[in-house]
């Protein structure tokens, strides 16, 4: 059977730089089916769901549900609901978790300040707290987005749940449904596409020790697509896997192409040139879609621009 995830590994296209964008996430416990806009078509209250994507909008927060991996159809909803925070900007990395038994203390969040990567107003809402487990790795498996999803994002989940990975969940939506499964890894906020669950237990090794593996990696979710593609090519070229090590502080130029100002906490600061290509020849984006060409970030040129013992630049 062809499908567009098929289609995309056969023609090898290119991972880093298709991540999707949050600098938080929020995450909402939410069993049973999922349609394609999950927040306003599952058993959550749509009302409740357009709440939150009003409340959301422009602040830098993505909202998604997660549901434990295994059956769903029409599960009952638990009676305490688990809530995770996450903010993924190097430097103020943060993960929060919290019970909830009423969704709706999640519109008291103060979602500018979430954005912006202040915790207090979700441990004041929801009373939460630093979650000192293990990692969370949430696997995209809404087949009503793209059938790639079910088809290769369920099984995955599956394996590394019966495995005896904690911190798996099924999550609503990623973007990429042609690099299927894909993985969002918190609270550092990686995506990785085309995962296989060897690959994503090393990935989840790392994120223990605190260091990024880039084989596979999408992109770091607080940047845009243009900074996520220079930012793991600088890992590359520098050889530097320490998750806080490095920061996008400044992007210029636009589509189609950009200067990615990416430093280093030691003072050194790389120039990375990106240029925005189409996809060739004509692929469909997702299954049942017309075909045509997604958009690729090349990496044209690294140039290491300072030498260490400076200190680096604030992020913008």
């Amino acid at each position: 059977m062809s499908t567009c995830t098929t289609a995309s590994r056969d023609l090898d296209e290119p991972l880093a730089g298709t991540a999707a964008t949050a600098k938080t996430w929020l995450l909402l416990e939410q069993p049973g089916p999922w349609g394609a806009k999950a927040l306003t078509s599952s058993h959550l209250d749509p009302a409740l769901g357009r709440a939150l994507e009003a409340a959301a909008e422009g602040t830098g927060v993505r909202i998604a549900l997660i549901r434990r991996p295994g059956r769903h159809a029409d599960c009952g909803t638990p009676a305490l609901r688990q809530v995770y925070a996450a903010h993924t900007v190097p430097g103020k990395v943060w993960l929060r978790s919290a019970t909830t038994s009423v969704p709706e203390r999640l519109l008291d969040l103060d979602f500018a300040a979430l954005g912006m990567g202040d915790p207090h107003t979700f441990d004041a809402a929801l009373q939460g707290r630093a979650h000192t487990g293990d990692p969370l790795a949430l696997v995209c498996t809404n087949g009503k987005r793209d059938r790639c999803c079910a088809l290769l994002g369920r099984p995955l989940a599956t394996e590394l749940s019966a495995s005896g990975v904690d911190g798996v969940w099924e999550v609503t939506h990623l973007g990429g449904h042609r690099f299927s499964p894909t993985v969002l890894v918190l609270p550092f906020g990686y995506a990785y596409g085309r995962a296989q669950a060897p690959h994503v237990k090393e990935v989840l090794q790392g994120v223990r020790e605190g260091r990024v593996v880039v084989e596979g990696c999408r992109g770091g979710s607080a940047w845009e697509r243009p900074a996520q593609a220079a930012e793991l090519a600088v890992r590359t070229a520098a050889r530097e896997y320490a998750a806080d090590a490095l920061t996008v502080v400044r992007t210029d130029g636009a589509a189609p192409r950009w200067e990615v100002s990416v430093a280093h906490t030691d003072g050194r600061v790389w120039r990375v040139l990106v240029a925005q290509g189409a996809c060739l020849p004509p692929r469909p984006e997702s299954c049942g879609s017309v075909l045509g060409s997604p958009a690729r970030m090349d990496v044209v040129s690294v140039r290491e621009l300072r030498t260490a013992g400076l200190a680096a630049p604030a992020p913008c």
